[in-house]
């Protein structure tokens, strides 16, 4: 059975997220069965606003969630610049305390576990740790907004969660080259794949992104199940080829979804709302992700005793 995915029209943040949600449906049933469960919105800049999550989209899921889950919601982020109170003082997070039954968690001071990853020569021989709390939740939800990206080419669902999750002091460790970014970013993934992506495109980054982009209206929200498939409808959206999108071409390869074979619920048209975001200045350097067949091989049947494989 496909992978559904959600693609609405969003009028404002809020109601974007509210009916992308209604119309995925299935929200209920997994919250009931869930244990921790995990907001994470992306805060990549403390003080632009246009680099984060909105404050609105976010208040839309936690009005969502708290309808079936009773316990309480961890709000999860590690910024790389800046601190998390700050970024929650300047995007007006605060006043969440006062409506929803909400703890704050800054992931750089978060007890973690290390990671080997790749390094430059494509051997993983680099060590970066890893908040306990992202590893540890049944239930992430991932809510972020479409942006470029200066690494590879899209920032979404999927890097929200995993380069929020590593420690401050750890994330430049996984910039080791286009080939081996894209492997790093994929495998971390496999380990923390958020249960819910939420993709808030009202107004997305475009150009320098991920935080010194400019705004370009898409007007439309995304959620699914699997964030693979969110991830590759919104970068179509954007005017990408999800498979030019390193992270995004393994995860498929190794069994976590789709890029193409998945039902979009919603919007009949969806692919019609398409706007060719500008890309970053150095986006046709960024293509050159793919590592020679031979070591892809060597890394494949690791990754494949690791369990990491599905297929």
């Amino acid at each position: 059975m496909l992978e559904r995915v959600a693609v609405v029209e969003a009028r404002t943040h809020f109601h974007g997220v509210l009916e992308a949600l209604s119309t995925l449906g299935g929200l209920r049933e997994r919250l009931e069965r869930s244990r921790l469960v995990v907001v994470k919105p992306n805060f990549v800049s403390t003080t632009r606003a246009l680099a984060a999550t909105p404050l609105d989209a976010t208040r839309a899921v936690l009005e969502v969630i708290t309808k079936y889950y009773r316990g309480e919601v961890i709000l999860a982020e590690g910024p790389a610049l800046g601190d998390l109170h700050e970024a929650l003082r300047n995007f007006g997070y605060l006043e969440l305390k006062e409506h929803y039954n909400v703890e704050f968690v800054d992931l750089n001071k978060d007890d973690y576990e290390e990671f080997a990853v790749w390094g430059s020569s494509l051997e993983k021989n680099v060590k970066v740790r890893v908040a306990r709390t992202i590893l540890e939740s049944d239930f992430v939800i991932s809510v972020t907004r479409p942006k470029t990206h200066d690494t590879v080419v899209v920032t979404l669902s999927i890097k929200n969660v995993v380069v929020g999750a590593i420690l401050k002091g750890y994330k430049h460790l996984i910039h080791q080259g286009y080939p081996a970014i894209n492997l790093t970013i994929a495998y971390l993934a496999t380990r923390m794949m958020p249960a819910l992506a939420v993709i808030d495109g009202l107004e997305g980054m475009e150009g320098e992104g991920p935080v010194r982009g400019d705004p370009i209206r898409l007007g439309v929200t995304v959620a699914s199940y699997n964030p693979v498939c969110a991830d590759a409808a919104i970068t179509k959206l954007m005017g990408f080829n999800p498979r030019n999108v390193g992270y995004l071409y393994y995860l498929e390869r190794w069994g976590w979804g789709s890029l193409n074979g998945f039902e979009v619920v919603g919007l009949g048209d969806w692919e019609r709302k398409a706007i060719a975001f500008k890309p970053h200045s150095t986006y046709e350097r960024q293509l050159n992700w793919k590592v020679p067949e031979e070591v892809l091989r060597r890394v494949e049947e690791e990754l494949a005793e690791e369990g990491v494989i599905r297929k």
